[in-house]
């Protein structure tokens, strides 16, 4: 006889855990499935550990600019393996994290992978991939191959690197995010295919190790998601820190070599480029993991590789919901927990608010950092909308002068008849924690009068975002 709940949730990661804990919180009897890892690839494979990489160079960074802040480290360097072990073992802290709670919450852990037969049921077989268990074995007792049953399913099973035909990932000269996180050994020179916020942190993370580095861009601009202003001052920043760029080009096909592999790029004007390399990192976008799920069974639709949702992460099939990557854009960790909660309380029948996409942040960790929420400059005009655009440096900014980090902008955009912040946009240091007061004044319909008024502290970089206020209506006080 099948197991009954309330609610079943395939995929731990960020979406799917919250999804879970949620659930149980409201009084559902919950359970999660899982094929290979808890707290999916984030934790496991993209936003900690790549934040604890680049933690470490950041650190070694700092130190290889000592004498600029009158102190002396004449003998530093790095050793790569202590790097990748710090990283990989805050992923496992972080995987040992959601188990505790979901054991805290009383929430089913379903080990296996999940088939979807028929609206409320499932079908789970044992994994084609090995479970990741930090804490030992997967425990006798525990949840496994069977049928399952739910007045309510919750497909949260995120997404993987895409592969481009010609240029499949082989694990050694040719790498996704996957290899790019624990190397056997520093490469001298690498080649990173794709300039979103994967691309541009690894280029980050290997060049200030050392490492020849070399970005190739289909779009124009870098980061294309971000403005282009924001989006060039961060361009100039990494090429004076010596990565190398090529917008407008595609690679063409990659020829593997006895020592690494070469490029063959085709540029704008049509001409071919080779760019030699020991690795290439392929970080040409996610593709969402639709795959197995049984949904041409149950008749789920799905529009360019991602299941269609509206609002609140329903289908278009009763009792069945989807939330995070496999949902489609933006596929952030932080949208995929948002969605968990909204979907979940929709489920529980509470009055909520569905998500808008307009005040998903987004963050990219490299030096410069990058952040920014809501319209682009640029997105805001086609829109039809009547613009203030504000700015400030952060070399009017006491903090940036005394942390060293004057080397910075930030950009507000607002609505010039009635005030409200359309959009900020941020590159510098630590911009991706002053992101979210913006994201909260949006959410609260704050204007520019509520931000005018609004009290600072000093000397923090926060400051800027005033003084960016203040500019976008020509009160700027500091520039």
């Amino acid at each position: 006889m099948a197991d009954q709940y309330d609610l079943l949730v395939i995929g731990a990661g960020p979406g799917g855990y919250v999804a879970a804990i949620r659930g149980a919180q409201l009084g559902m009897k919950v359970a999660i499935v899982e094929r290979e890892h808890m707290a999916g690839i984030c934790s496991n494979w993209g936003c900690i550990p790549t934040k604890a990489l680049l933690r470490s160079a950041e650190i070694y960074g700092h130190m290889s600019h000592a004498k600029d802040y009158g102190l002396t480290a004449t003998q530093f360097g790095f050793d790569l393996d202590g790097i990748v072990k710090r990283s990989r073992a805050i992923a496992a802290q972080m995987n040992n994290g959601v188990q505790f709670l979901m054991k805290k919450n009383k929430i089913d852990i379903i080990w296996g992978e999940a088939t979807i037969t028929k609206p409320g049921e499932i079908k789970v077989a044992p994994s084609k991939k090995p479970v990741v268990q930090p804490q030992g074995p997967v425990p006798k007792n525990a949840l496994g191959e069977g049928t399952y049953k739910a007045k309510n399913i919750i497909i949260a099973t995120g997404a993987r690197p895409r592969v481009l035909p010609g240029i499949e990932p082989d694990g050694d000269k040719i790498w996704t995010y996957f290899e790019a996180l624990k190397p056997a050994e520093m490469p001298k020179s690498l080649v990173v295919m794709g300039s979103g916020a994967i691309g541009i942190e690894f280029a980050s993370f290997y060049r200030s190790l050392g490492a020849d580095v070399t970005v190739i861009e289909l779009l124009p601009q870098i980061l294309p998601v971000e403005d282009a202003e924001i989006s060039g001052l961060a361009r100039k920043r990494l090429e004076k820190r010596g990565i190398k760029f090529l917008t407008e080009a595609k690679v063409a096909n990659v020829e593997k070599t006895a020592s690494g592999i070469v490029a063959h790029v085709e540029t704008k004007d049509g001409k071919t480029q080779e760019i030699a390399g020991d690795k290439l990192i392929s970080a040409v976008g996610v593709q969402c993991n639709i795959e197995g799920l049984g949904l041409e069974t149950v008749g789920v639709k799905t529009e360019r590789g991602a299941i269609v949702i509206d609002h609140y992460g329903k289908t278009n099939i009763d009792g069945l919901w989807a939330i995070g990557d496999v949902a489609g854009p933006p596929m952030l960790a932080h949208k995929a927990e948002h969605e968990a909660v909204i979907t979940v309380e929709k489920i529980a029948g509470l009055n909520v608010h569905g998500l808008d996409e307009t005040k998903v942040p987004g963050c990219t960790y490299c030096e410069p950092q990058v952040a920014s929420v809501g319209l682009t400059e640029a997105k805001a005009k086609e829109l039809g909308r009547e613009i203030k655009v504000g700015r400030f440096p952060f070399v009017g900014n006491g903090k940036a002068i005394a942390l060293g980090e004057p080397d910075g902008l930030v950009k507000t955009i607002f609505d010039a008849k009635t005030g409200e912040l359309l959009g900020a946009h941020m590159v510098g240091a630590e911009v991706t924690e002053l992101i979210q007061g913006f994201v909260v004044a949006m959410n609260l319909e704050t204007t520019e009068e509520d931000l005018m008024h609004t009290i600072f502290p000093h000397p923090t970089l926060s400051e800027t975002m005033k003084e960016s206020v203040l500019d976008a209506y020509g009160r700027a006080l500091n520039i």
